[in-house]
């Protein structure tokens, strides 16, 4: 009788075939583990600086430093004052772009800035170490006035209408407050009021203003609504399923949007901001 060999018999071609699907399994497995751990809030590893001449008149530029964590990574900063040492710092109102004019009350001081860095997954706040002692000025600045065909109306202080301005100029989010000032582990509705500046010197009225948390899902989006007569506007957020963003979530980021009725959201004299507001999950 012929002998058929053992590896052709069906028994073992069952066998390789349960096998081959195993080893599928894992190398799926370890691959999805893979995956599932990309996503990550931001971590700095290299911390932030800043350049420019410790005087007076002198812009300081902030540089974010080099962050790990899930793409894409924002970034939004506070300035501080602080005294000859770099200590007792306080948030220097207001200032949150990513430079800062030095002003006169920063001679004799330091100045350092915060960075906070924000992604889907969370956010993380990092400092700089402080400038060298500010000295005072040697020189007076004189501003030239914007010449007339700038975009800007005639007035250059108080509010206007946002219907006053066109062209070159450009609309600010000036300022903005949330109440409850920190946001609680345990809030469950808080607003938001932000002001509405522009380029040309005066607040606006008028304004459409829209704003959202980042990530999404932690808090509902209200409707755009438009800045009163001194420029500012109130709006509501309820809390969702995704709030907190993190166990370790410290800040709510905002991404907030200006625009003028009948523009391009993205052109005219549209502008965009990130703020954030503090987060106490103890709360």
């Amino acid at each position: 009788m012929k002998h058929t060999p053992e590896h052709s018999t069906p028994r073992n071609r069952l066998f390789i075939l349960v096998a081959a699907a195993a080893v599928g399994l894992v190398v799926v497995g370890l691959t999805f583990g893979a995956t599932s751990k990309l996503s990550v809030a931001p971590t700095n590893s290299t911390q932030p600086s800043l350049s420019g001449k410790s005087v007076e008149g002198e812009k300081l530029t902030a540089n974010p430093g080099t962050w790990n964590g899930s793409a894409p990574i924002s970034f939004q900063y506070q300035w501080l004052s602080c005294d000859a040492t770099g200590a007792n710092c306080k948030n220097i109102a207001g200032e949150t772009d990513k430079t800062y004019t030095i002003q006169s009350s920063d001679v004799g001081n330091t100045v350092r800035v915060n960075v906070i860095a924000g992604n889907r997954d969370g956010s993380n706040t990092a400092q700089s170490d402080q400038t060298a002692k500010i000295a005072a000025a040697t020189t007076t600045t004189t501003t030239t006035p914007a010449p007339s065909n700038n975009g800007c109306p005639s007035q250059t202080s108080g509010v206007v209408p946002v219907t006053d301005l066109s062209g070159a100029a450009s609309l600010l989010i000036s300022e903005f407050k949330s109440n409850p000032s920190t946001i609680l582990g345990s809030t469950k509705t808080f607003t938001l009021r932000v002001r509405i500046g522009s380029t040309c010197g005066p607040f606006v009225s008028g304004a459409i203003v829209y704003v959202t948390a980042v990530p999404f899902n932690q808090f509902t989006i209200p409707a755009e609504a438009k800045t009163d007569s001194n420029g500012n506007v109130t709006l509501t957020f309820d809390r969702l399923s995704g709030y907190p963003a993190t166990s370790k979530q410290t800040s709510l980021v905002f991404f907030i949007r200006a625009r003028k009725d009948g523009e391009n959201i993205l052109a005219g004299i549209s502008n965009r901001r990130l703020v954030s507001v503090p987060v106490n999950l103890n709360g």
